[in-house]
Order: structure tokens, then sequence, then C-alpha cells
């Protein structure tokens, strides 16, 4: 008996350290413990109910107490709700310590909404504290005398806490101060007023209230770099007469075509007149034949108009030869 007593002794103690081991391993006791003595009120069971709700009872009391000891009011159920919506409880609860330190209304459903909209909370807090310097990329203008200017500017921006839920983002600053650099450019007379006063540059683009509609309030434009590029003006009005005198050659080709045409197809006339020349005179004779047969025209008739036709002949040849001879003596 006294030896099965020490069996069940022993089993007996076993089971209790491997129950204590289960309780101390559900039940956070040294997590409670530190509630307790940061004056935080944190119920076991309060515990016990996050065990079951698979809630990590570190990620929302260590931030509960972290709060408390900040002097905010901040529940543990809100904690825990923001947590079981997938929020970073640990952050949000830093946000809320740097907005305070920094007297920057913060409420905790404002932070919750913005750490679970996907943006950083405690970063904006930061940039609200200390304005963030966005770096545009070179932004390549024309101004009106057709010389290219390439600018980079550095726009200091201040996180806006309450457009930060639907805010537009860095990109789209950045992109509205190049739309706003292309066109103060673009509206100068010429390239040498702009290096003259880069200043104007961003007087003008800041006026223009670029930061509405997003997360950001901008502090400041600073142009920080303009350099002369290309003369887009000369090279397009030396591609613009490059274009116009291809125009004027193919206008010029295409007259020259239409005279080549015009000249064949007199040629053609000439040799259809002629062909009609040759066919009347070959009808000459067969004519004078018909007057003969018929009485029509008489012998001495016809000898008489042979030597009309000799005589024009010889006076062709004399007048052929006389000028000839001008143009010889012309010569000598």
């Amino acid at each position: 008996m006294t030896e099965l007593g020490g069996i069940a002794f022993v089993f007996g103690l076993i089971g209790l350290i491997v129950f204590f081991i289960l309780f101390f391993s559900f039940i956070p006791i040294g997590l409670w413990i530190s509630a307790i003595a940061a004056n935080v009120k944190v119920g076991i069971l309060t515990l016990v109910g996050m065990r079951l709700r698979r809630v990590v009872p570190s990620r929302v009391v260590n931030p509960l107490i972290k709060a408390t000891k900040a002097g905010l009011d901040v529940s543990i159920n809100k904690l825990e709700a923001h947590y079981l919506a997938g929020g970073n409880v640990d952050r949000v609860a830093n946000a809320l310590i740097a907005a305070q330190r920094a007297s920057i209304p913060l409420e905790f459903e404002r932070a919750a909404a913005i750490d679970l909209a996907g943006r950083n909370v405690l970063e904006a807090v930061q940039m609200s504290v200390n304005p963030k310097v966005i770096e545009t990329p070179v932004i390549a203008a024309i101004a009106k005398d057709g010389i290219e200017l390439r600018a980079k500017a550095r726009v200091t921006v201040r996180a806006n806490i309450d457009r930060l839920v639907g805010g537009a983002g860095e990109q789209t600053i950045i992109a509205r101060v190049g739309e706003g650099i292309v066109t103060t450019v673009g509206s100068a007379t010429s390239h040498k007023e702009v290096l003259e006063n880069p200043d104007a540059i961003s007087k003008t683009v800041l006026n223009k209230g670029l930061d509405a509609g997003t997360a950001f309030e901008i502090l400041s434009i600073d142009i920080a770099d303009v350099d002369v590029g290309r003369n887009i003006g000369a090279q397009l009005q030396t591609d613009q007469a490059e274009a116009d005198k291809r125009i004027a050659q193919a206008k010029a080709e295409e007259r020259r075509a239409m005279a080549v045409a015009k000249e064949q197809e007199m040629k053609a006339m000439v040799q259809e007149m002629r062909a009609k020349v040759v066919e009347a005179e070959a009808e000459v004779p067969q004519a004078m034949a018909s007057a003969l047969r018929d009485g029509k025209l008489g012998v001495m008739d016809y000898y008489n108009m042979q030597n009309v036709l000799a005589d024009t002949q010889m006076r062709n040849s004399i007048s052929k030869a006389g000028k000839d001879e001008e143009a010889t003596i012309g010569k000598e």
C-alpha cells in the first residue's frame, strides 16, 4: 500500500505540474501582473476571452499599457476590435502618443481608420511634425521662343491628417507640380526670363493650389536646378522647311510629268496630222487623173500647175541658199 501510495503521489504531482504549465501557458499571468503594476485594469477573464477569440494578448495589452502611461484614455475593447479588423495596434498607439506630444488633434477612430486604409499613421504624424521633401524628376518644358528648359524641383509637404483617408499620394503631387512647371515655362515669352527669375516658377505653381484633394499640404516649391536643353523651335522650323522642300519637289515632278505627257500628246497629234497629209497627198494624183478623165482639168492646166510647183521649189531653194550664205558670212 505504501508503494502504491507513493506512485499515486508521483503521478498526482506530475499531473499538477502539467496542469499549471497548461494553465500559465493559456492564461498570461505575467502579462496580467504587468498590467496591474502599470495601473491598467485588465481582468483574467478578459485575457482568457482573448485567447478564445484567437487574439494574442500581448499585442493588445502592451499598447494599452503604453497608451495609459502616456495619459491617453483608450479602452481595451477598441484596441482588441482594431486588432481583429487586421490593424496594427502598436503603431496606432505610437501614433496617438506622438500626436499628443506634438499637440496634434487625433482621435483613436481617425487613427484606426487611417491604419486600416493601408497608410502608415505613425509616419503621417511624424510628417506633420517634420515636413518631408519630395524631389521631382527632371521636367522638360519649352518657352515661347522654342528653347527647351529642363528643371528639377523640391516640394516640401506636410501630412494632412484629415485628408489621409481618400487623399491622393505623392505621385499626384509630383504630377501636378510637373504640370505647373510646364505651364509656367510655356507661358514665358523667352527662356531668358525663366533663367533670370526661377523663383517666379515657384510662386506661380504654389498659387495654383496643387494640394487640393491630396493627403498633403504643400509648404514650399523650390526650383533646385534649371538647364537649357535643345532648340526645339529651330528644329521644328528645319523639319518644316524640309517638308516644304519635299512638297515643292513633288509638285515640280508632277508638273514635269504633265509637261512630258503633253509633249507626247502633241507629238502624237503631229504624227497623226502628217499621216493625214501624206494620205491626202497620195490621193492628189488619183484626183488629178480622175479630173483629166472627166474633162474637169485640161492638159495645159496640168502643165501650168507643174510650172507653178517647180517655180515654188526653185524659190524655196534660192531662199534657203541665201539664208545659208548669210549664216556663213555671220560666222566668218
